[in-house]
């Protein structure tokens, strides 16, 4: 998501009301594949085009988490996130019973998402989007789990617990080490693979 305006914004001093960005989110998708809108803390924001180790990731993540039937990892959907549902996000991935989607429109309640993913993006707004804005607007929506694979740091951070608009409980390993994700998702990550894709990358 690259932030088109800058300057610190509020919930009081918000760039528009949520039923604007709706409108625009809406439009801007049927002009031009690809093109997503989200709106954190306030600000709107474009989602930006993966790269291809990015959608690798991904991608591993998705087979990785095929064993949690009948619950699958979807990519590319809207939630509603923040304090009162006032934030709209597309997380890299959202891990959720199969079928939740099937009625949920463009933005879908988080209430029954199992956990959220997000993979660092090589752009400068990665920190504030990814490292700051994602966690707080997914706690807040009290998403059980979120899940950073942070690219720069080569690590891969699991956040639960969330309670009063962040996640009490952060754990981090480095590519290459086995990480379990706490309950609902319950699952050990063997991120060796992941480490042996990023060397691939850098070949």
């Amino acid at each position: 998501m690259t932030a088109v305006d800058d300057r610190p914004q509020t919930r009081d001093h918000a760039q528009m009301s949520l039923d604007v960005f709706e409108h625009l989110a809406a439009e801007a998708e049927r002009a031009e594949e690809g093109l997503r809108f989200e709106f954190l803390g306030g600000k709107l924001g474009v989602q930006p085009m993966p790269d291809g180790l990015h959608g690798e990731v991904i991608a591993w993540l998705q087979d990785v988490c095929m064993q949690l039937k009948p619950s699958r990892l979807y990519t590319g959907m809207g939630l509603k996130v923040e304090t009162y549902r006032n934030g709209r996000a597309i997380p890299d991935g959202v891990l959720a019973p199969r079928g939740y989607f099937l009625d949920a429109g463009d933005w879908a309640e988080p209430g029954g998402v199992l956990m959220t993913v997000e993979v660092t993006s090589y752009d400068r707004d990665t920190t504030q989007r990814d490292r700051v804005d994602k966690p707080r607007a997914y706690a807040e929506a009290g998403v059980p789990v979120f899940v950073l694979v942070d690219r720069d740091a080569g690590q891969v951070i699991a956040h639960s617990k969330p309670s009063n608009g962040c996640y009490r409980d952060v754990h981090a390993v480095v590519f290459g080490e086995p990480i379990t994700l706490p309950e609902p998702v319950g699952l050990t990550l063997d991120t060796q693979e992941l480490l042996q894709l990023v060397k691939s990358a850098r070949s």
